[in-house]
C-alpha cells in the first residue's frame, strides 16, 4: 500500500509553499481526461511550452497532449498503429507515443506517482527536503522537472554512460547530477550511491527509487492502461482480439498497465521485455548492453511478476541498427520503396531506442503466437529520438554514412525477426523470477520478507489493495488544492 497518513503540521507547510508558488496539482482523474481541467487553466496552458518549467505543466502529464511544442491543448491518446509493411507481421501493432509529454518522455507521469501522495500527506517536506531520483534515464529527468514544478529541490542519479543529452538537460533543471558508473544496467551502483546519500545526509533528503515505489506503478495502472484501453476501444472491429501488451521490463512501472488491461480481458498476455546482452529474467543472467532506459540485473519489487506471462529478449544491435534505418535519409527512402505509408516514414522518429525495442518484443510476440491480422497488439513508445541525437552521431563516427546497401540488410533484419531467446510463464518459472526480488530487497535494501511473500501468496489482496488508493489520492489533492485557496 502507498502510505497515505497524514502529517498534519508539516502538511500545513507545503500548503503554505503551493499557495506562494501558484502550485495547482492535477488528479488522476484529470489527466485520464483533460475535459476535467478548468477551462481558466487549458486558457493559461496557451501560452506555456511543452516543456516549460511551469507549475501548470503539471496539468500535462497526460497521453491526451496536443502533439506540439507549445501552447497546445488536450486531443485523444497519441498513438501510431504500425502496420504489416513495417512490421512483417499479420496482427496490428499499436503503440502508444510518449514524445508529447513534458521532458519527452512519459517517465513524468511515474514521478508524479512517487512524489504527490508524499506532498499532499504531509510526509515530504519542500522547504527543507531534496528529492532523490535513482534512475537509468528518463526516470531522473521527471523526478528533477516535476520537482521544480513543485517547488522542490531535486537530486539526480543515473549512470555516467547515458547519453549526452540527458545529462545536459539536467544540468538545467536538477539542483545536483550524480553520475554513477557502468551503463543502464548498473542499477545496483545506483542504489550503493543512494545508501550513501542516505549515510551523509539523513533526513534532509527523501530517495524515490522507481524500483520500489508503488507510485511508479498506480500511475500505469491507472493512467496509462486507461490510455489502452481507450484506444483499443477505437481500433478493435467486431472480428478482433486483444492478445496483449509488451512492455520492456525497467523499472516495471509501465508493465502495471498490462494488469489493468487484464481486468478488462482475463485471457490477454503480459509480456515483459529485455535486453538480451543482461538475460536477468530470462536466464538469472547478466551483463551491459545498450538499449538505454531498462536497467535490470535484479527484478524490479513493484513488477507483479505473477500477473507476467511471458519474457522476451531482444539483442540490443538490432535496436541500434534499425535506429540508423528509421531516421537516416537512405533508410526511409528504401522504407517507402519498398510500400511503407510516408506519414509513418515521416514518424519513425517518434521511437527512441527502448521504443524500438518494444517494437521488435511485440514483433516477436506476434510471430511466437502466428496472430492474424483479426489480433490486436499493444506497446510503449516511451520517448523518442529527440534524446538520442547523440548516439546517431557516434553511429557516424563508429560506422560512416549510412548507405543504401545498410538499408537493404536492416530492412531484411526486421522482416526476418525470429522468435529465440522467448519463454512462456507457467506458475513456476514465475516463481522463479519473483523469488528473485529476494537478493535485492531483502538482503541488500532491507525490505520484508512478508511483504515479498504477500505479493506472491497474497497476489490478488495486495495488489488489488494498491489499486484501489486512486480515488483516495485524489480526493487528498482536491483537498490539498481547496486549502491552497488557488482555485
Amino acid at each position: 500500500m502507498i502510505d497515505l497518513t497524514i502529517n498534519e503540521k508539516q502538511l500545513q507547510k507545503t500548503i503554505q509553499r503551493c499557495k506562494e508558488r501558484d502550485i495547482i496539482i492535477p488528479t488522476f482523474q484529470q489527466m485520464k481526461h483533460p475535459q476535467l481541467i478548468p477551462d481558466s487553466i487549458k486558457t493559461e496552458l496557451k501560452s506555456i511550452g511543452l516543456w516549460d518549467i511551469h507549475p501548470l505543466n503539471l496539468f500535462r502529464i497526460s497521453w491526451k497532449n496536443e502533439p506540439v511544442h507549445s501552447g497546445g491543448g488536450f486531443n485523444g491518446v497519441n498513438y501510431m498503429v504500425l502496420p504489416p509493411e513495417l512490421t512483417g507481421v499479420k496482427a496490428k501493432i499499436i503503440a502508444l507515443v510518449g514524445k508529447w509529454f513534458p521532458t519527452g518522455a512519459h517517465k513524468v507521469g511515474a514521478t508524479f506517482g512517487c512524489l504527490v501522495p508524499r506532498l499532499i500527506t504531509g510526509q515530504f517536506d519542500p522547504t527543507s527536503q531534496k528529492a532523490v531520483w535513482p534512475s537509468t534515464g528518463n526516470y531522473c529527468r521527471g523526478g528533477a522537472y516535476d520537482s521544480a514544478l513543485l517547488a522542490c529541490e531535486s537530486i539526480a542519479i543515473l549512470p555516467e554512460e547515458m547519453s549526452k543529452e540527458r545529462f545536459e538537460w539536467l544540468s538545467n533543471v536538477a539542483g545536483e547530477v550524480i553520475a554513477t558508473p557502468g551503463c543502464e544496467s548498473n542499477v545496483k551502483e545506483i542504489f550503493d550511491k543512494c545508501w550513501e546519500l542516505r549515510k551523509e545526509r539523513g533526513d534532509d533528503i527523501v530517495i524515490f527509487n522507481q524500483f520500489d515505489e508503488q507510485g511508479n506503478h498506480l500511475w500505469h495502472y491507472e493512467v496509462t492502461g486507461s490510455a489502452l484501453a481507450e484506444v483499443l476501444k477505437a481500433e478493435m472491429g467486431p472480428d478482433d482480439q486483444y492478445a496483449g501488451i509488451i512492455s520492456s521490463t525497467g523499472s516495471a512501472g509501465t508493465l502495471g498497465c498490462g494488469d489493468y488491461m487484464k481486468e478488462l480481458f482475463p485471457q490477454s498476455k503480459i509480456v515483459a521485455a529485455e535486453a538480451l546482452q543482461c538475460p536477468t529474467l530470462l536466464n538469472n543472467g547478466y551483463g551491459g548492453h545498450r538499449i538505454e532506459g531498462i536497467g535490470d540485473k535484479h527484478v524490479p519489487w513493484i513488477h507483479n511478476v505473477r500477473n507476467t506471462d511471458m519474457v522476451v529478449a531482444v539483442d540490443d544491435e538490432k535496436t541500434i541498427r534499425l535506429m540508423r534505418l528509421f531516421n537516416e535519409n537512405k533508410g526511409r527512402e528504401y522504407l517507402m520503396q519498398n510500400g511503407v505509408n510516408k506519414d509513418l516514414v515521416q514518424n519513425l522518429d517518434l521511437l527512441g531506442i527502448s521504443s524500438i525495442g518494444n517494437l521488435l518484443a511485440s514483433i516477436k510476440f506476434a510471430k511466437y503466437y502466428e496472430l492474424s491480422e483479426n489480433d490486436i497488439v499493444m506497446t510503449i513508445f516511451t520517448d523518442s529520438m529527440e534524446l538520442y541525437d547523440s548516439r546517431m552521431k557516434e553511429q557516424h563516427e563508429q560506422k560512416g554514412a549510412y548507405t543504401h546497401d545498410d538499408a537493404v540488410r536492416d530492412l531484411e533484419l526486421l522482416n526476418n525477426v525470429t522468435i529465440d531467446s522467448m519463454l512462456e510463464l507457467d506458475y513456476y518459472a514465475k516463481k522463479r523470477i519473483h523469488n528473485l526480488k529476494y537478493y535485492t530487497w531483502i538482503e541488500q535494501q532491507g525490505r520484508e520478507l512478508a511483504e515479498l511473500n504477500a505479493q506472491w501468496y497474497d497476489h490478488r489482496n495486495y495488489w488489488g489493495q494498491i489499486h484501489a488508493q486512486t480515488p483516495k489520492i485524489d480526493a487528498l489533492i482536491e483537498e490539498f488544492n481547496q486549502k491552497t485557496g488557488i482555485i
